[in-house]
């Protein structure tokens, strides 16, 4: 099937629920607004069952094909925005300063909205879909969250799906792959202890600020010495923080950071890593050091079966020579990964063309992708309950 002519027709309709959301971006589980307005929607169009407060402040929609028994499979869209001041000057711009809808994801749930409005309307399908409506994908784990809360047996969804939008892929093209597809998203906070001193007796002090600069420069080898030139890892410090006056070697600094890779022993290699090189560091310059590790999103990882279906599915819509069924995986992150542990299924990527990039101030969804992203989830659930 192409993009259906339903989702074409709907297109200004849904365009308008996307940019109502993205007036009001509410932020990681404190989505209130924007949860009731998904469930409002629902209802209307005539859910079989819908629940709230799923995950905290999650929503599910239920809808039940007219095709008789079959499996559920279950459809995820997030609901947060990012604490980010938009510059767009669209006239739907964030009517709440310094948060914006930066990612798109007023752009997923409207879409997810559409296909449930159609599946509600035709139920061409047998089985059951669950639309799933997450919050806190933006580093709040809203996917462990609802899945700890029951998800995925509440509802007997057998497999999940999901999708983002991506800047630079054309409008009407897909791009997904098997396996690893996004990150796992580790944190590390180091506290490095010196010895204070006026800045001009350099000698009686241990500096924090040449300790914390010796780590942060060693860190730099662990991708380029420690992993395997063909394997994917990211150590990136993003924070330096000491002192503050120019006569005076601070007792402490502060450095933090982000590590990324895609696959489980590389993370241990990397963590191992990091912790043997800052206590190193330290203790050479006569230092001390803590370091505080968060092992956050775990790797995104598209299960082949599946991945294979959500390729077909989109290739229905768009065509398969729109369709790149080998795109290099994102070393960002992705808290559908925990769906993804708990039920197979696979994660896509649809193009929202040449737009600024995602968690940018001068970002917006792209209101053109929207019939292709209804005509995919109708796509895929018609086709996996047929």
């Amino acid at each position: 099937m192409p993009v259906l002519n339903s989702a074409a027709q709907m297109k200004e309709e849904i365009s308008e629920w996307r940019r109502a959301l993205h007036r009001n971006p509410e932020l990681m589980f404190d989505v209130g607004q924007t949860a009731a307005f998904v469930a409002g929607k629902l209802a209307e169009f005539g859910c079989d069952e819908i629940v709230q407060g799923l995950g905290r402040t999650g929503v599910v929609g239920l809808i039940r094909g007219r095709g008789g028994n079959g499996p559920t499979i279950g459809l995820r869209a997030d609901m947060d925005a990012l604490p980010i001041h938009e510059t767009t000057g669209k006239p739907w711009t964030s009517a709440n300063p310094g948060r914006m809808h930066a990612c798109g994801h007023d752009g997923h749930t409207s879409m997810l909205l559409g296909a449930a409005r159609h599946l509600c309307e035709t139920r061409n399908f047998r089985g059951a879909v669950a639309v799933i409506f997450q919050p806190a994908e933006e580093g709040g784990g809203g996917g462990r969250e609802m899945v700890k809360d029951g998800l995925m047996d509440r509802f007997a969804i057998g497999e999940v799906y999901g999708m983002h939008n991506l800047p630079g892929l054309p409008v009407g093209r897909f791009a997904i792959r098997k396996g690893p597809i996004m990150a796992s998203t580790d944190e590390f906070t180091v506290t490095v202890r010196g010895r204070g001193s006026h800045a001009a007796l350099p000698h009686a002090a241990i500096d924090p600020v040449v300790t914390g600069s010796a780590i942060v420069t060693a860190l730099q080898t662990i991708a380029a010495r420690n992993t395997d030139p063909l394997d994917s890892a990211v150590v990136s410090v993003t924070k330096f923080h000491a002192g503050d006056a120019y006569n005076v070697i601070s007792e402490t600094a502060e450095l933090a950071g982000t590590v990324r890779t895609l696959r489980p022993a590389t993370r241990d290699l990397v963590e191992r890593r990091i912790r043997e090189i800052v206590n190193g560091v330290a203790a050479a310059h006569g230092a001390e050091a803590e370091i505080d590790y968060d092992r956050n999103y775990p790797v995104t990882v598209n299960h082949p079966e599946q991945t294979g279906r959500a390729a077909e599915a989109a290739a229905a819509v768009a065509g398969k020579a729109a369709i790149d069924t080998e795109t290099p995986p994102l070393m960002a992150g992705e808290d559908f990964s925990y769906m993804l542990e708990a039920r197979p299924g696979a994660f896509i990527f649809i193009g929202n063309g040449e737009t600024a990039g995602l968690h940018h101030p001068a970002y917006d969804f792209n209101d053109d992708v929207i019939p292709y992203g209804v005509s995919y989830w109708t796509a895929l659930a018609e086709s996996l309950l047929a």
